[in-house]
């Protein structure tokens, strides 16, 4: 299986393609950020409850999971950087029906086209990435394109409290972001990794297994990301936290998130074997995790923690992502990003009920 770049055994840095793909999804990200708290805000401001919100929400996971093995044969049939177009597309025009459609019902295969639009558009990013980064610097490229990301996905919420959710206008802007991501994609289409599969293709869920550490990493991440971040509040308030020094907290581990990637990734590319610095991080992670209850009482302490915490946490995700890029090549690459992706939506759904 081959994949049609120079990446293999080539040190320079292909800055175009790098560039447009981490700009590209950056961008998403931006919306991303802005229309998920915006969707939700709409929907209680039209008298659904809670659990339907919910509801509406949950079906994002299942969406992505659902969408993550179409990625691959997607890239072959149109190529990748056709298919990540057409991916924005649908995503931009999902975002138009949310704002046009009257009734909820509508909003159900709103949500799944959005999702697996998204869900794919992220998977050939990364795929992109990593055929482009060096091998020698997969690591830091990849954890530049974590922190860049994080940036996105923190603009999007300061974007909906300047913005509101009155109106054309939050939309408008979404929508506009969605399809200022097609710009850096069509400038370096040509540079885009065409993915070749031999006679024999193996079935998707194989790549769950091929690279197992990478892909329990990433399930671990999702869990804890998503349950972490959705329950911290409520256990903040419980230990007796204010609801702004609970926030707070919460921004000490996206501050770890954003600035850990880039060291970490860059150790990453220094060791020998990165299933030892996923197995480090886990370590962290658990002994953070197990240390919260004795440092509750002081803040500093806490925030310095989650500090640590939520950076080796997601450095998880970044490893593992350069770790897959070191072993594998081409179509099984593609499809084990796919898998990783999957893991991770997989995380997302059991985070929350597990923790």
């Amino acid at each position: 299986m081959t994949v049609d770049t120079q990446q293999q055994g080539d040190e320079r840095v292909h800055w175009l393609p790098m560039v447009a793909a981490i700009s590209s999804i950056s961008v998403v990200g931006i919306a991303i950020g802005l229309g998920m708290p915006l969707l939700s805000v709409i929907l209680e401001s039209r008298g659904h409850s809670a659990s339907m919100i919910g509801l509406n929400t949950a079906v994002a996971g299942l969406a992505s999971i659902a969408g993550a093995p179409l990625a691959t044969p997607l890239a072959m049939r149109l190529g990748v950087a056709w298919t990540m177009l057409l991916m924005i597309a649908i995503g931009a025009l999902a975002f138009v029906g949310f704002h046009f459609a009257p009734d909820f019902w509508m909003w159900f295969p709103l949500r799944v086209a959005l999702h697996i639009s998204l869900t794919v558009l992220f998977i050939l990013s990364e795929f992109w990435i990593s055929t482009s980064a060096p091998p020698n610097r997969r690591g830091l490229v990849l954890g530049i394109y974590a922190t860049v990301l994080s940036l996105g996905f923190a603009a999007g919420p300061w974007l909906f409290a300047h913005l509101g959710s009155s109106g054309f206008l939050p939309f408008g802007v979404t929508i506009a972001l969605v399809t200022l991501a097609a710009i850096p994609v069509l400038a370096a289409r040509n540079e885009s990794p065409t993915i070749v599969a031999e006679s024999e293709t193996s079935h998707f869920l194989r790549y769950v297994w091929l690279v197992p550490t990478a892909t329990f990493a990433v399930l671990v991440f999702g869990a804890v990301e998503t349950g972490g971040f959705s329950l911290f509040p409520v256990y903040g308030s419980r230990i007796g936290y204010s609801e702004a020094d609970a926030a707070l907290l919460l921004t000490m581990i996206g501050l770890g998130n954003v600035l850990l990637q880039i060291p970490i990734g860059m150790i990453s590319d220094r060791v020998s074997d990165r299933r030892h610095l996923l197995l480090g991080c886990a370590t962290v992670g658990l002994i953070g995790t197990v240390f919260m209850p004795f440092f509750a009482q002081n803040w500093h302490l806490m925030a310095a923690l989650l500090f640590v915490w939520g950076g080796v946490v997601a450095a998880m995700y970044t490893i593992g992502l350069a770790h897959l890029g070191s072993q594998l090549s081409g179509h099984e690459l593609a499809s084990a990003n796919a898998a990783f992706v999957l893991c991770y939506g997989v995380g997302m759904v059991i985070g929350p009920q597990a923790i």
